[in-house]
């Protein structure tokens, strides 16, 4: 057994071993790092977008079916959901997602524009039932940033998940 023992205290086993734990622990500090680095920001902003931020619902009619739909998926709370009435539309200038039914709120899209800024998400939902959205009213949605155009309910949600994360915030 001691023959053993020796053989492996030969130098040889020693700078090999000693290198083999010395890239070991450099790999893993670099995973750890590239973690903190790439994750734990996504996450940050997740959270404080879950916990802070506010979504504007430009509806009458769907309102309680879009708001009911946010709330039952057990990721946002009622008191981040406000409704935009059509005759008020500048309550919702200070917020950072716009959810419009397009239908309900279409001849208001040139107002909604005007009222979004650039760190502000836009997500115009606008179910192929209901018609579609014409070019014209397209192209004034395609030539402003954080815009999505959404036609499924469960679609919707990914989006706003997704605009919480990508869209600036206070």
């Amino acid at each position: 057994m001691e023959q053993i023992i020796n053989f492996f205290n030969h130098p040889f086993f020693i700078v090999v071993g000693s290198t083999a734990t010395l890239l070991a622990i450099l790999g893993f500090s670099y995973t750890v790092w590239l973690v903190v680095r790439g994750v734990l920001p996504v996450w940050y902003r997740l959270g404080i977008g879950l916990s802070r931020r506010k979504i504007a619902i430009f509806a009458a009619s769907e309102f309680t079916s879009l708001s009911n739909m946010l709330e039952d998926s057990k990721i946002f709370e009622r008191k981040n959901i406000i409704q935009i009435h059509k005759n008020d539309l500048s309550k919702a200038e200070n917020e950072t997602v716009f959810l419009i039914h397009w239908n309900e709120y279409k001849d208001k899209i040139d107002e909604i524009l005007n009222y979004k800024r650039d760190g502000t998400a836009l997500i115009v939902y606008a179910p192929q039932n209901e018609g579609r959205i014409n070019q014209s009213d397209m192209d004034k949605i395609t030539y402003h940033r954080n815009t999505v155009v959404v036609n499924f309910r469960g679609r919707l949600l990914n989006d706003i998940l997704t605009s919480l994360i990508t869209t600036s915030f206070k």
